[in-house]
């Protein structure tokens, strides 16, 4: 196994240009760093990134992904070569994606993994909580996630599967406020998750956290040979990376343990942000670069895989697990297995 070696490009008006078997990165002409090609995997610019078509060529010709975000992290487009992969896992992903059965059963699994790793979220910070009333309304919301958990065997249908994890999102974001450092909650307040634009600190800071995990997860996906666009919790719709989608779920709150040290640790302050009219909130650039380097930081702490019994870093789990699911889809394993915090 190999590690996903991302390029993440923050600086505004930054150029790419390609220099002989090197990426190279420009600011008003002048050259603030160079990648070798065989370094990377995929490149990310986030923002008023501008590229030249050698480069855009080059990229495509060496498999490397060529993915544009707004400034707010959002999806704008990718740009990739020829598909590769194994057609015969494609096959038989695309004809599994029609067995209502399978794609139950696994839409159960992907939920069940992000709600149990949602609750490790809270019941860890039930454990930290100083105020008994903030540890028992923390514990209140674990419960509810557990008894979310104890509805989902009974689900016979893909939407009432969908139901129970947007019900189980809900609870939990209501008490997200809870986790952050009580001398900050004013200006960092949750009551429910926005997107699209986000409108408060919180949320601008999850939705940038999640675009990097989505582009890791359909890098994975695409890795292995499986088509990031069909999904099986997430409807197929026209641009939509719905598979990616679906092993992003159990690394949402991956995201939110990121977001919460770095407000708690004041890595990432309230000046970081900034709101625009019509009440969108998003990251400045600065504190993009630094949440960035914090993920990519946070990607080399190891954790124990339960399956493997071995440590690994966590940038490699999106592979492991995009690898686990192509298992599933050959039928050589009795289903999907989601990562589980521990």
């Amino acid at each position: 196994m190999h590690l996903l070696n991302t390029l993440y490009v923050t600086l505004a008006d930054a150029y790419l240009r390609l220099d002989n078997n090197t990426l190279r990165i420009e600011v008003d002409r002048e050259t603030r760093l160079q990648v070798p090609l065989h370094h990377l995997t995929s490149v990310v610019c986030l923002g008023n990134i501008g590229f030249s078509t050698p480069l855009a060529h080059r990229l495509a010709d060496e498999g490397i992904a060529l993915v544009l975000l707004d400034a707010n992290g959002r999806f704008k487009a990718r740009l990739e070569g020829s598909v590769s992969g194994n057609i015969v896992l494609r096959q038989a992903h695309h004809a599994l994606a029609g067995d209502a059965e399978f794609s139950l059963e696994t839409a159960r699994a992907i939920v069940a993994g992000k709600i149990r790793n949602s609750r490790h979220v809270l019941q860890r910070g039930g454990r930290d909580a100083k105020n008994e009333a903030e540890v028992g309304q923390l514990a209140r919301a674990a419960d509810d996630l557990s008894a979310a958990l104890r509805r989902l065997p009974t689900a016979s249908t893909l939407d009432e599967v969908r139901g129970i994890e947007g019900d189980a999102a809900r609870r939990y974001f209501e008490r997200m406020t809870l986790l952050v450092r009580a001398d900050l909650r004013c200006v960092f307040r949750m009551d429910e998750r926005s997107r699209r634009p986000p409108r408060d600190r919180l949320n601008a800071l999850l939705s940038f956290l999640y675009s990097m995990w989505m582009n890791d997860c359909r890098s994975a996906a695409e890795a292995v040979g499986l088509d990031p666009q069909l999904g099986f919790l997430h409807a197929v719709r026209p641009g939509r990376a719905a598979l990616a989608l679906d092993l992003m779920e159990e690394f949402r709150p991956f995201a939110d343990r990121l977001a919460l040290t770095l407000i708690n640790r004041g890595q990432v302050t309230p000046r970081d942000f900034v709101e625009h009219e019509g009440g969108a909130v998003l990251l400045d650039g600065d504190a993009r670069k630094a949440v960035v380097v914090a993920f990519q930081e946070r990607k080399k702490d190891e954790l124990t895989h339960p399956l493997l019994a071995q440590p690994l870093a966590l940038g490699l789990l999106p592979l492991v697990q995009a690898r686990l699911f192509a298992r599933a889809i050959r039928r050589e394993t009795e289903g999907y297995v989601p990562f589980l915090l521990r």
